[in-house]
């Protein structure tokens, strides 16, 4: 319900004060009567639009009363699933009767006041009658008189009827000082029980501007100004939260010195994971190592369980006599300064894992002397100052230096003033009145002058007091003028100290205001006997003054005609309440342009019922003066209860001019409203607050019953959701009503405290409960509780401890996603930055890592402020050396991107020289620093240039290729790709992903051969890209091909035919292939990578694939035409599977492939939390691809993991054959390279191979084709001798559906010519029909090659008789052998049969050596009867697979209601359309369950 109201009009405002009161109206929005308030099971919607945001005609004197505007303390219970009225708290909630014994737990804020100060005026003019409040703790508080209190909050009265009410709130009074606490005895600046306190009058009451409480530091020097108002200097600065940073992070420091070569040892250390058992349980390594000094070359190969320090003593032992201690040497990698940790395997060591050549490694001396990157003593006693901290904010000093000035004007002006006023009433009885007024006008004037600069140095803040001051001390020329014959010192004398005097206090408060608000090097000394005003009364609901905004910029003023505001209270991304304001002012010019609200804002929530956590953002809107909509112009955000209490007293908040960010994302470090900003906001917090008292531990579930079974069931299937955000509302109530039933085995903990329905006090204890009790399966499960969902700091320090368990290199993995959980960090003492710190200074990895994507998340649109402050505390700690290497980096980068940049700029026949006059500078770089290490890998060093190696690519980012010297003399060139205008952060993403990926498939004993390059996002859209060798665009091989290459069937296999002349090679880059391309497969489709073309894909001559460019993933595919470019689930084309099978040759390796791809798919979902957490974390990144839920919603579709390991097999499956038969793939692919030869000139495109040449000049001269013979093999393939022009003859091998195909290319290809007639497997006669499709095939290719000149030298002619000849030293294990036999022929089925909850499952794998009556391939598909059961009730069927004697299905069959396995039989039957191809019954009884099987297929059906 609304709530709002009318303030009555002041009669002492002026007219124009009055004016500004016309036209407001206040709405206070709040949850409808049921809805729950702080539980978030339905958002606060905005308000009606019955209510518009701009409002001129309000009725007059309209109240709107809400229903629950003051709610029942004694029962505020925010939790419960069933939604109630605010005003109904039942005694006992019907879902959680088990919970509802013992205490009430104490918790939320304690209500307090600032301390007393020892040093009060008692003689105090205010003369106020003192009473005293007695608190719920008995402690007594001195109340104004009520009339004051009347004045102090008109809206509403004290309440006090539940003081006695025990809920873990106890009473704490203060009373505001108006100066330093670190100046008072420290008795009395303890907390006192009983406080007495003076009331204050209620004209300094009424708008007063109090400091905030600070721990504020001693004072460093005095400024000597010599006036009443005197400022101390404080190097720690004013703001005491940087400060204490500043100490937080040299204690952090200081655990690590410099001398403790454990900590410190500046070297590189080789990244390790577990051993992987099943990959190494047996392998060995190939290991080359070179002997420091020696040059001795040894061999060895060990296993990969082997100790590192072991190895290095073996090493001592073969290659010298001498007793020397291992413990004295180090394993290096040869090329680079990464060192093997040698109390791990060599098996642990990432590089072990995925290099399966022959490894390099240096033996090197010296292992107890530090490293070149280590810390230094020196390093021990640096400082670490708060000006380092906000060295990019330029405020210090120059404010400071500007204040004494204005101040020392001002006091000399003052003093000017006073004196003068004395000399007159000293000269004689008749002085000349127009002199005296002139010469005090003259004075007034420079004083006025003086505040005004005062005012502007301080942010161009001008409070009310100063105002009403100036308006004073504007009226002491007249008043001396009418008084100048009276001697009493109380009329003119005593007026103008008045009003001096109040001048002064006034710019002390503004000062005091100021270095509590915002970060200074200064702060005031306390004006003697000054007494700041304190409200007593605790009120039981948030309220707070809109005071003023100050600084209106000019633009504003001519482009809007008035200016309102609202406010938010948020809570883990989701809003609590709003409260709008309709009383739209004018900007007022006075010193300077501000708009004056002064408005009360009251909150229909109760202070002790909010979250710690809260935050209140402020927006400013401003009324266009041509139309009456309301325009954003600016918004500031805080936290309501810092360092655990409310914030009190007067406080600016600078307000920024950007657009405002996605709710989820406020949080304290959006937006630094501590610096001084454009515009600033004046806001005037009570004198009374509250303090946060941390929950009591509860744990009394001793009566707990088990649920049912089915239960626990569902609490398992909800779990697959793997994160809150993919609950629905239902599924949250449901796991919350179970929450003491969930553990790591059926549920995660992300998920249960996801589900809570809100963060009321109960909430959140019951929460802590099951946040200690639970016991994490694996620290990387914490993750999920860094997300901004969780904001409450006990959950996310108990994330931190969990992932605290995680070794360095572990945590490497994870760094992208917890430098973005920074961002939801309450502030930046968090547990969280003291992790990442600690880190930094074990490891040289993760400091170097840390840094760069420090630097680069300082490009993001919010939370720059405090990136920048955290990005100065790691250099701080991580010593000299390491930052002087940061500085060379970032030098090296300024430098490459200014090299693009002129690259870009230039002309395209100038861009060549351009890039070879600006390398120089690179030379000039080297020369200057010698070595500098490289930003992709701080384990590489490089000293220089290769100039002949440097190029530029012509896509349209022209990213430079540049090749460094390795300043290592055993390691080669360094290449690398400096990338501008693109973003490389959504790179980074997926590579982290994928790399992730492959660390699961290596611990399951799965090597899919994957190529991950490194990448790294250095600043906004510019980064580096590392460069595999040997590696070639699909394109460039598809150009090679001919024009329609994309189109071919044969050419990848042909290209490794070309650059793998041995068997062995070949059948190496077989094999990597096979298992590259499945395992990108796997990830391109669970991550929804788009944009796949040929120039996208790049092979090695080793066979290994890899994707390159991720600018598009998640689904979000390029469109052309409203059509998706993207047509495929993934690549898999059939030029792909063709090298696979060995051209159609072995059609099981395809089945192999399918099985693969479904294992390492099978695997990963089992991880599918973590990924899915991963990129939970990564949703406020800034990344245009991952933004929202959908994007989450749309990976967690792809992974499944809801789904059996059969159903998702057949899934992907599914996925493959679709992939598989895409065609618009190959037509992409086709019309890239069509666009990249338009655009490439002709005299630079690329040599003709030498096989094509061949081709091409054989083209005209077949003469004729025949086939030699048959062979049996597991297809049938025919043995065909082709006979060139000069009578050379070469071998091929075709199948029959390649001559099918071969064919149905031809009527595509010709449609307008006649093509000769195919023999069809149904021209066959019945007996001799091997001898009759021989004779057919020969008079066939006959007839094709008399055809006319374009059909026999069309490239798709050519293509099939010239393509893949039998060659023995490739292919001897394939060659064509007419009387060769299988030593297995017989047709078989492949199933995996399981049976759970009645329900029988039946997956189809594979079936091979399956034929027709004729020996030709079949279209089968598989029928199923469970018997007895009449046949057709119980008959199933799966889809038929073309024309294939070895299909691939991976079908799932499934039976419902089956009783028990005991007297069925499985009755399968495989048919190609009508045609009985195989059958076999299966006792259900006697299966092993679960488990693949080979079943043999019978003649006949029985």
């Amino acid at each position: 319900m609304a709530y709002s109201w009318q303030s009555d009009a002041n009669p002492n405002e002026t007219h124009e004060e009055q004016y500004e009161h016309r036209d407001f109206h206040s709405v206070n929005q709040s949850h409808s009567s049921s809805q729950v308030s702080l539980g978030f099971d339905q958002l606060v919607n905005e308000i009606s639009n019955k209510i518009p945001l701009y409002q001129r005609n309000i009725p007059e004197n309209t109240l709107y009363v809400p229903h629950a505007l003051h709610w029942d303390s004694k029962r505020h219970s925010l939790a419960g699933t069933h939604q109630m009225p605010l005003n109904e708290f039942p005694s006992k909630s019907p879902e959680l009767s088990w919970n509802q014994s013992g205490k009430t737990v104490a918790v939320g804020f304690n209500p307090s006041v600032l301390q007393k100060p020892e040093v009060m005026n008692k003689q105090s003019s205010w003369g106020n009658s003192i009473r005293k409040y007695h608190g719920g703790d008995g402690s007594s508080i001195v109340h104004p008189s009520c009339t004051d209190l009347d004045k102090i909050n008109p809206q509403r009265e004290l309440k006090n009827e539940n003081h006695n009410y025990n809920i873990g709130f106890e009473s704490i009074s203060h009373v505001y000082s108006s100066f330093s606490t670190d100046f008072m005895p420290k008795d009395e600046n303890k907390r006192s029980r009983n406080v007495n306190t003076v009331d204050p009058s209620p004209m300094l009451f009424k708008d007063s501007f109090l400091p905030r409480t600070r721990e504020n530091t001693r004072p460093e020097n005095i400024e000597p100004i010599g006036c009443s108002i005197q400022i101390i200097e404080v190097l720690q600065g004013s703001n005491m939260t940087l400060a204490s940073f500043c100490d937080k992070v040299k204690k952090i420091r200081e655990t690590y010195h410099a001398a403790d070569i454990n900590s410190n040892s500046g070297k590189i250390w080789s990244p390790i994971t577990a051993f992987p058992f099943q990959l190494f349980s047996n392998s060995k390594f190939n290991l080359s190592i070179f002997i420091d000094d020696s040059g001795q070359l040894l061999h060895l190969t060990p296993y990969g369980d082997y100790l590192v320090k072991d190895l290095i003593a073996e090493i001592l032992h073969l290659c010298t006599s001498d007793q020397l201690c291992p413990k004295d040497h180090l394993l290096s990698v040869c090329g680079s300064e990464e060192f093997l940790q040698i109390d791990h395997c060599l098996g642990s060591h990432k590089m072990f894992q995925k290099n399966k050549s022959v490894i390099q490694l240096h033996l090197q001396k010296n292992r107890t002397a530090p490293g070149k990157l280590s810390r230094k003593p020196d390093d021990d006693y640096s400082e670490l100052h708060l000006n380092q901290l906000l060295e990019f904010t330029h405020i210090w000093k120059v404010s400071r230096q500007c204040l004494s000035t204005a101040i020392k004007k001002y006091d000399f002006h003052l003093k000017n003033l006073l004196s003068t006023r004395e000399d007159e009433q000293k000269k004689s009885l008749s002085p000349d009145f127009s002199n005296v007024r002139n010469t005090f006008q003259q004075y007034v004037d420079n004083i006025i002058e003086e505040v005004k600069n005062l005012c502007s140095v301080l942010g161009c803040v001008e409070t009310k007091q100063i105002t009403d001051a100036v308006n004073e001390l504007k009226l002491i020329p007249q008043r001396t003028g009418e008084n100048v014959h009276q001697s009493s010192e109380t009329s003119t004398k005593g007026f103008i100290e008045k009003v001096t005097t109040k001048l002064s206090m006034s710019i002390y408060q503004l000062i005091g205001i100021y270095c509590s608000s915002f970060y200074a090097d200064f702060q005031p000394v306390s004006a003697p006997g000054s007494i700041s005003p304190v409200h007593p009364g605790l009120d039981s609901h948030l309220s707070f003054t809109v005071s003023a905004m100050h600084n209106i910029p000019e633009p504003w003023v001519h482009s809007y005609e008035t200016f309102l505001f609202s406010c938010w209270l948020t809570y883990a991304g989701k809003k609590l309440c709003q409260v709008r304001n309709y009383r739209n002012i004018p900007v007022k010019k006075l010193f300077f342009l501000l708009v004056n609200w002064n408005e009360t804002i009251n909150f229909p929530l109760e202070t002790k019922s909010l979250p710690r956590e809260s935050m209140l953002t402020i927006k400013v809107f401003g009324i266009g003066c041509t139309s009456n909509s309301a325009e954003l112009l600016a918004w500031t955000c805080l936290p309501l209860f810092p360092k655990e209490k409310s914030i009190l007293g007067s406080m600016l908040f600078s307000m920024t001019l950007q657009n405002e960010p996605p709710i989820e994302m406020i949080a304290p470090g959006v937006w630094d409203g501590s610096q001084p900003g454009p515009v600033t906001l004046q806001i005037d917090f009570p004198a009374t607050g509250w303090e946060y008292i941390k929950p009591d531990s509860e744990e009394n579930r001793t009566h707990l019953e088990e649920p049912p079974r089915e239960c626990l069931k569902h609490i398992a299937r909800l779990s697959q959701k793997q994160t809150s955000l993919l609950l629905s509302e239902e599924m949250r109530r449901y796991l919350w009503f179970y929450r003491f039933f969930c553990n790591n085995e059926n549920c995660s903990l992300p998920l249960v405290l996801g589900s809570a329905p809100g963060w009321d006090e109960r909430t959140i204890s019951e929460m802590h409960t099951i946040l200690r009790r639970w016991k994490f399966s694996h620290p990387s499960e914490a993750l999920g509780l860094l997300s901004p969902s969780f904001p409450d700091q006990e959950i996310r320090e108990a994330a931190i401890q969990q992932l605290d368990n995680l070794l360095n290199d572990e945590l490497l993995e994870y760094l992208p996603q917890l430098v973005q959980a920074v961002k939801f960090e309450r502030s930046l003492q968090s547990r969280l930055v003291e992790l990442l710190l600690h880190r930094s200074l074990q490891s040289i990895q993760v400091a170097h890592r840390l840094y760069w994507l420090l630097m680069d998340a300082q490009n993001e649109a919010y939370f720059k402020s405090w990136y920048q402050k955290l990005l100065v505390a790691l250099q701080f700690c991580v010593g000299k050396a390491l930052n002087d290497e940061f500085s060379k980096e970032k030098k090296l980068i300024k430098i490459l991107r200014d090299i693009g940049e002129k690259v870009k700029s230039a002309s395209d026949s100038q861009r060549q020289e351009v890039l070879k006059k600006e390398i120089g500078r690179l030379d000039k770089f080297f020369q200057d620093i010698n070595t500098c290490h490289l930003p992709l890998n701080p384990a590489l060093c490089i000293k220089g240039i290769d100039h002949d190696a440097c190029s530029y690519f012509t896509s349209n980012a022209l990213p430079l290729k540049i090749t460094f010297i390795n300043a290592n003399p055993l390691g080669t060139n360094i290449s690398i790709i400096f990338k501008a205008g693109d973003d490389l952060r959504q790179d980074m993403l997926v590579l982290q992903i994928i790399q992730v990926m492959d660390n699961i498939w290596l611990q399951e004993g799965l090597d899919m051969q994957m190529i991950i390059y490194k990448c790294l996002s250095t600043g906004k859209s510019q980064g580096l890209v590392q460069m595999v060798p040997d590696a070639v665009t699909l394109a460039k091989i598809h150009r090679h091909s001919g024009l329609i290459g994309p189109l071919k069937e044969n050419t990848i296999k042909k290209w490794f035919s070309q650059h793998n002349h041995i068997k062995e090679d070949y059948e190496k880059a077989l094999s990597n292939f096979f298992c590259s391309c499945a395992g990108w497969c796997v990830v391109t489709f669970i991550l929804g990578v788009c944009d796949r073309h040929n120039d996208n894909i790049m092979l090695t001559k080793s066979g290994h694939m890899f994707h390159i460019d991720f600018g598009k993933f998640l689904g979000h595919a390029q469109t052309f035409g409203g059509i998706k470019r993207d047509r495929a689930p993934f690549i898999f084309t059939s030029e792909m599977e063709y090298f696979i099978t060995e051209g159609g040759k072995k059609p099981q390796h395809f089945q192999d492939f399918v099985e693969l791809c479904c294992r390492a798919y099978n695997i990963v979902r089992k991880h599918s939390r973590l990924l899915l957490n991963l990129l939970e974390m990564m949703l406020h990144a800034g990344l245009p691809e991952l933004s929202g839920i959908q994007d989450l919603k749309y990976v967690y579709n792809n992974l499944r993991p809801q789904d059996t390991d059969l159903e998702a097999t057949s899934h992907f499956t599914k996925k493959i054959k679709e992939s598989l038969e895409c065609f618009p793939v190959k037509l992409n692919n086709l019309i890239h390279i069509l666009a990249q030869m338009s655009a490439v000139n002709p005299t630079k495109s690329p040599p003709m191979s030498s096989r094509e040449s061949c081709v091409l000049s054989t083209a005209g001269s077949i003469q004729r084709a025949t086939i030699l013979g048959l062979s049996k093999k597991p297809s049938d393939l025919y043995l065909i001798q082709v006979t060139h022009g000069n009578e050379e003859t070469s071998l091929i091998e075709k199948s029959f559906d390649q001559f099918s195909k071969f064919h149905s290319q031809l009527q595509k290809q010709f449609t307008s010519l006649t093509i000769p007639e195919f023999p069809h497997w149904w021209h066959l006669p019945f007996t001799n029909s091997d001898h009759k499709r021989c004779r057919d095939l020969n008079h066939y290719m006959e007839q094709i090659l008399h055809r006319p000149y374009e059909v026999k030298n069309s490239d798709c002619v050519l293509t099939f008789f010239l393509s893949e000849p039998v060659q023995r030293t490739i292919e001897e294990s394939s060659l064509v052998d007419l009387g060769e036999k299988s030593s297995d022929k017989n047709p078989k089925v492949q199933l995996v049969i399981s049976y759970e909850d009645a329900k029988l499952t039946i997956l189809v794998k594979h079936m091979k050596n399956i034929h027709l009556p004729d020996g030709s391939a079949p279209s089968a598909h598989v029928e199923f009867y469970l018997l007895p059961y009449p046949s057709e009730v119980r008959r199933r069927k799966t889809k038929s697979v073309p024309k294939c004697t070895d299909p691939t299905y991976n079908e799932i069959v499934v039976y419902d209601e089956v009783a028990e396995l005991q007297g069925h039989v499985l009755m399968l039957i495989v048919k190609s359309k009508t045609v009985f191809v195989g059958a076999i019954n299966i006792q259900l009884c006697s299966v092993l369950l679960n488990e693949e099987k080979w079943y043999p297929l019978g003649n006949s059906i029985i």
